[in-house]
């Protein structure tokens, strides 16, 4: 009687256990569903805001000095404010409101899309379409890595952090070496780095996802906004580094 009692405790335990995993599944398919939703719609405003600006003579010259070559100040605004509106959404994340954050995170897409309407001057249209498709198929099949696999990614992903920063630090040496050679070493580790961050972001996220009923409709919104812009640093990024050196330029 007592060996059948112990039986039935643990076939409770396991029943509820497996309860719970489904739940837990069905709660982070939810939230990835909302982050690749919201990156979606940024990367739309993105791509549709940079389309516009580099069809537009009048808007360009906005960002540039035609005479000069150089960017005006609404051009250095553009280029620099991107990294302040990051910052702020991050920082900011407690003391912000959903529908407040939701409108940084559309203006933040808007002001990519001004800054990346430069590209559109400096690559040949056929080159930049062919990059993004290939940042695409590049980003799908490791996102669907990063949430499908079942091995712990978060060591891996330390080393990805660890070599985002040693990159930065190369890109910023060689800012003033112009070293053609390095410049095409950066532009490969780059894309090794942001292709194996979109496999651990998502899976981060899909972790995070799965305890996200406990956090509250308004913060779960918020949540997913903040994963949505890593997910859409992570794409731009990897394009960005790509078509350093597959675009053809004019």
């Amino acid at each position: 009687m007592e060996r059948t009692n112990m039986f039935e405790q643990t076939n409770n335990r396991g029943f509820f256990s497996a309860q719970q995993g489904t739940q837990d599944a069905t709660v982070a398919k939810t939230f990835m569903t909302q982050v690749f939703g919201w990156m979606t719609l940024a990367m739309l405003v993105t791509a549709v805001t940079a389309y516009w600006f580099s069809s537009s003579e009048s808007l360009m010259r906005s960002l540039i000095n035609v005479e000069t070559g150089g960017m005006t100040g609404l051009g250095w605004i553009v280029t620099l404010a991107p990294l302040g509106f990051v910052l702020l959404m991050s920082f900011g994340f407690q003391r912000l409101s959903p529908a407040v954050l939701t409108l940084l995170f559309i203006s933040f897409s808007v002001l990519m899309g001004m800054s990346l309407s430069f590209i559109l001057l400096v690559y040949t249209a056929a080159s930049v379409y062919k990059t993004f498709a290939i940042t695409a198929a590049m980003f799908g099949i490791m996102a669907v890595t990063g949430y499908t696999t079942k091995t712990d990614l978060t060591k891996f992903g330390s080393i990805m952090m660890m070599g985002l920063i040693g990159l930065m630090v190369a890109m910023l040496v060689n800012f003033f070496l112009q070293s053609s050679a390095m410049d095409y070493i950066i532009s490969v580790v780059g894309v090794l780095i942001f292709t194996g961050l979109t496999a651990y972001d998502v899976q981060r996220l899909k972790r995070m996802g799965a305890g996200s009923g406990e956090y509250g409709e308004a913060n779960t919104r918020k949540l997913s906004i903040l994963g949505a812009l890593t997910l859409y640093l992570d794409f731009i990024n990897l394009f960005m580094f790509l078509l350093r050196f597959l675009g053809d330029r004019k």
